[in-house]
């Protein structure tokens, strides 16, 4: 199922936006199912950072320098350029801001298997890249946003997604690791719940898709301005990973983990927090969802292409 996630991630999809579309009464029951559906994803996706390894990234100096230093440093420079063409519209724009300033922690380090990529290194990697981003998000969208598009977001809601749809889940992942280390039951738990990660993802993709494709027709116009971008900024990361690996004088398997952590972006860890802004800002979710349907696109080409390039 992992070699094959990116058909069976469109294929749900399709089929999320299909039901939604010939069922519109299922866009309830599908609204209502997200939160389960993606606490359950966001636990497997944790279970999957190795929090015992954050001293390993850490000595790992020069990769670990070369992914900060493109996510962070690199990344909100592009994200801010990218941005600007949609500033006029809060929701494309925080939309935007929320999904390109987050580094993905984990199908990045499949795909990035795939094309030959160091997916050992950004296993180790995961910890740190998670709470960074968790830690400077808010910051960029008060450069990038500004004061007055931040205040419209109502704190409560928008807090409770990040304590019971991140924290929590990240929480529990860290303990059931350690339960892990000393019972079956907990190695158990962990193997069922990564098995389930590709079935999980699909099922997430398609509630939610199935939940919000009424509104796509009123907002096909706004959504299609967003695609470019995405599209642009695959793109824009490529040779800014390569120069930050060559800089770094890592080796390709290195350097190909180095150009895919740039380039994929954490959407599902973002998007309890789309979904919990107000209904002035719900189309963020959907500018959220795009990203992921034009990242997964972006990924089959990363897949052929980025091996070709290291060879060369």
């Amino acid at each position: 199922m992992e070699r094959r996630q990116i058909a069976l991630y469109l294929l749900a999809l399709a089929c999320g936006a299909a039901l939604g579309a010939i069922f519109p009464a299922l866009s309830g029951p599908f609204e209502s199912s997200i939160n389960t559906v993606l606490g359950l994803l966001l636990f497997a996706t944790f279970l999957g950072i190795p929090f015992g390894n954050m001293g390993r990234s850490v000595k790992d100096w020069r990769f670990m320098g070369a992914i900060l230093t493109l996510n962070f440093l690199l990344v909100p420079l592009v994200v801010f350029g990218l941005s600007r063409f949609v500033a006029d519209n809060q929701a494309l724009l925080i939309g935007v801001l929320l999904v390109l300033l987050t580094p993905c922690v984990d199908y990045v380090i499949v795909f990035s298997g795939l094309a030959g990529g160091a997916s050992d290194r950004l296993l180790a990697a995961a910890p740190i890249l998670m709470l960074a981003q968790m830690a400077l998000l808010p910051l960029y969208l008060l450069l990038f946003a500004g004061q007055g598009v931040v205040s419209e977001i109502e704190p409560g809601p928008f807090l409770e997604a990040l304590l019971v749809l991140i924290v929590l889940p990240l929480i529990l992942a860290a303990l059931t690791q350690k339960w892990a280390g000393r019972a079956v039951a907990g190695r158990t738990v962990m193997t069922i719940m990564q098995g389930a990660m590709v079935p999980l993802m699909m099922a997430t993709l398609a509630v939610v898709v199935g939940s919000q494709i009424a509104r796509v027709g009123q907002d096909i116009t706004s959504l299609l301005a967003v695609i470019p971008l995405y599209a642009a900024f695959l793109v824009i990361m490529v040779p800014l990973g390569l120069a930050v690996a060559r800089m770094a004088k890592l080796n390709p398997p290195s350097s190909t983990a180095v150009i895919f952590s740039g380039g994929t972006r954490n959407s599902l860890v973002v998007l309890p927090l789309a979904l919990a802004l107000p209904e002035t800002l719900s189309l963020v979710a959907l500018v959220v969802m795009t990203q992921t349907l034009v990242e997964l696109i972006g990924m089959l080409a990363y897949v052929r292409f980025i091996p070709r390039l290291m060879a060369r």
